[in-house]
């Protein structure tokens, strides 16, 4: 149910008392009352009265909570089955780029994850109170979300008067729209800063089965936390999902409840993946900067104990042979811990410890046995997500635990043993044990993707295993609420990404790491990005991914998304013969590649890049240059002529 501070037929706004109207409103405010606050709200009611007095049969809600935005709507009105989203700049006699973006979002927000609002006609209105702009024809959206309107006060009711004509007339249910499920799928970045700030899993899962699956999954490992503490004994959790279950974000609500309840514990989540963790810690540092007025140095030391790299943790604890702080540690993405070879290689080389002989596994496991009582270990567990030689998958965490650790309690998801999660046949063997208690609420199977993206992971799937007419079936339900494009143009690609993209939505170009020669058409991989400024500076700065100048690998972007994705597509996967084949670029020709992992790598990787948009993208493959050996046209049009077989239309120039 949608919440308001103030909510009534627009008949019966007209004729109470402006005084009686601010009352309701600081009621529910719940927060000291600024001055400034009361003469807004004021000036609000005194310019609606005038404004909405020709339309008594409307609706009116004041100060309307957007959930996943953490905002408030200054007032939505509802007239003849159209929403409107009126938000007021007091005092401003123009109209920044920032209150155009905001007023947009709360309409898309609306759109896109309140159910009433699918179907539904929103019109954005940002009013200067100071200006006398007339306001602009309205233009809709193929969504039915209008450009927002700029308008003075005064032009209100010409908005109102303009756009029922484009309502339904009646056949618009208040009250199934006020009640109507609101079903946000936050950004990983947006759940984190409200898990951050105390806000439950439930307030920002996208759907009740979703929530529930969640909180099943957190109750679960709570459960398994409590207990070894009680009983003084050491666990360790598996927790699989399909792919958008919220894996990450189960591993964050974890986190945060325990450092909520238990400060004790001093529970924090780990992660491998150097882009996510600095991303993360970025955005949590600047939120509460600005929410709370603390400096950033000290947010930043903060939310240092919330959330760390796991190298980091490994190598401080790898000097220190004292049992760690933490007795609660979640691990993101454990099947990419390294194997004993490649552990042992980096240490004696990088770090100078000779005779290093564990894999990651084995020594972060022997980290937490430090620990001479109770301890838990929740290892987050994702599917085809191996994008780097010398991940150890489940088999090291398994044979660690049977050899090196036979007295931990070990918990695991019931589909652990499933081949999307387990592909070696020694660790499903392990799995068999009787030590291992087998849980079904540790696997997430609810998708939390976007509404939009849902068949998304399919379609994937079926295009890297060469099944174009699966794929095809599947795009014809993915395709109308999802689009996806092909072109052979980038600046045309980089047109329809700046067009789609309204309000705050983020766009930006990703590619593979090894897409070397893609550097003629402008996209060097090589130069890498800086994460936290791509993903979260805004459309001033160059360095933002908004400007589509700088590009994404697949090590930068796993973990995180973008609302639009441009998919830059080079010759290291190449479609031939009814096939996928795998190309490495060395010196100044591309060479075969023929080991099996290697193959595994580089189709996880366009996995990960194909996977990254919320509500849709465009995939850029050049024509190549006959010119040019190592970008013939042979190298590009096989896969081009495929995914075209899969039902990818082509962008029209």
């Amino acid at each position: 149910m949608l919440l308001a501070y103030y909510e009534a037929p627009i008949s019966s706004f007209l004729s109470e008392e402006p005084e009686s109207i601010l009352g309701k409103l600081t009621q529910q405010h719940h927060h000291d009352l600024e001055h400034k606050q009361r003469g807004a709200w004021l000036g609000q009611i005194a310019i609606l009265k005038v404004q909405l007095a020709p339309f008594p049969e409307g609706y009116v809600f004041f100060e309307l909570l957007i959930p996943r935005m953490g905002k408030r709507a200054d007032c939505v009105v509802i007239l003849s089955g159209v929403v409107f989203v009126l938000e007021f700049k007091v005092g401003a006699n123009g109209f920044d780029r920032n209150a155009i973006d905001q007023v947009h979002d709360y309409a898309l927000d609306l759109k896109n994850f309140h159910r009433g609002s699918h179907e539904a006609v929103i019109i954005p209105v940002l009013v200067a109170t100071n200006a006398t702009r007339i306001p602009d024809d309205i233009e809709l959206a193929r969504d039915q979300v209008a450009k927002p309107i700029l308008t003075g006060p005064s032009g209100i009711s010409q908005v109102l008067a303009k756009a029922c004509e484009l309502g339904n007339h009646g056949l618009f249910d208040l009250d199934a729209w006020r009640n109507s499920g609101y079903q946000p799928t936050p950004t990983i970045i947006e759940a984190a800063q409200a898990l951050y700030q105390n806000h439950n899993v439930q307030e920002i899962a996208r759907s009740d089965a979703g929530a529930k699956n969640l909180l099943a999954t957190s109750q679960r490992i709570s459960e398994i936390i409590d207990e070894s503490k009680r009983t003084g004994r050491k666990s360790i959790c598996f927790v699989t999902g399909v792919p958008g279950a919220g894996k990450t974000l189960a591993g964050l609500n974890i986190a945060a409840l325990r450092a909520q309840s238990h400060k004790d514990e001093h529970a924090v989540f780990l992660s491998g993946n150097g882009p996510l963790v600095t991303v993360l810690r970025e955005a949590l540092a600047r939120d509460q900067r600005d929410k709370h007025g603390i400096s950033k140095s000290d947010a930043f030391r903060k939310v240092r104990s919330f959330i760390q790299n796991i190298h980091h943790f490994r190598d401080e604890y790898l000097q220190d042979q004292a049992a760690p702080f933490e007795k609660v540690v979640i691990f993101d993405e454990a099947q990419r811990a390294w194997t004993r070879e490649q552990a042992s290689k980096f240490m004696q080389t990088k770090r100078g410890q000779a005779g290093f002989s564990q894999s990651e596994p084995e020594f972060l496991i022997g980290v937490m046995d430090r620990h001479q009582d109770w301890c838990t270990i929740i290892c987050l567990v994702g599917g085809g997500q191996e994008i780097n030689t010398g991940e150890a998958g489940l088999l090291e965490w398994l044979t660690a635990l049977k050899t090196q650790y036979p007295n931990w309690d070990v918990h695991a998801s019931d589909l652990l043993g499933d081949p999307h999660y387990t592909v070696d046949p020694r660790a499903v063997e392990l799995l068999r044990e009787s030590r291992i208690s087998l849980h079904p609420d540790l696997h997430l199977s609810v998708s939390m993707r976007s509404f939009r993206a849902e068949k998304l992971s399919s379609f994937v799937a079926e295009v890297l295993n060469g099944n174009d007419q699966r794929a095809k079936r599947i795009a014809e339900d993915l395709l109308p609420n999802y689009p996806i494009w092909l072109t052979r143009d980038l600046h045309t690609a980089r047109e329809w990404l700046r067009t789609v993209a309204r309000g705050s939505e983020r766009p930006g170009l990703v590619a593979s790491s090894r897409a070397h020669r893609l550097r003629p058409e402008g996209i060097f991989v090589k130069a890498s990005i800086d994460p936290a400024n791509w993903f979260l500076n805004g459309k001033d700065d160059v360095r933002s991914s908004y400007s589509l100048e700088e590009t994404a690998t697949e090590f930068d972007i796993q973990g995180l998304e973008l609302d639009w994705v441009g998919m830059c597509w080079d010759a290291d996967l190449r479609y031939i013969d009814g096939r996928w084949c795998c190309f490495s670029f060395r010196g100044t020709k591309w060479q075969s590649v023929n080991t099996e992992s290697r193959k595994v790598y580089l189709l996880n990787a366009y996995r990960v890049l194909l996977t990254r948009a919320r509500q849709g993208m465009v995939i850029f493959i050049p024509e190549g240059d006959e010119t040019d050996v190592t970008r013939l046209h042979a190298y590009y049009d096989g896969t081009y002529k495929f995914l075209r077989s899969c039902g990818i239309p082509v962008l029209p120039r």
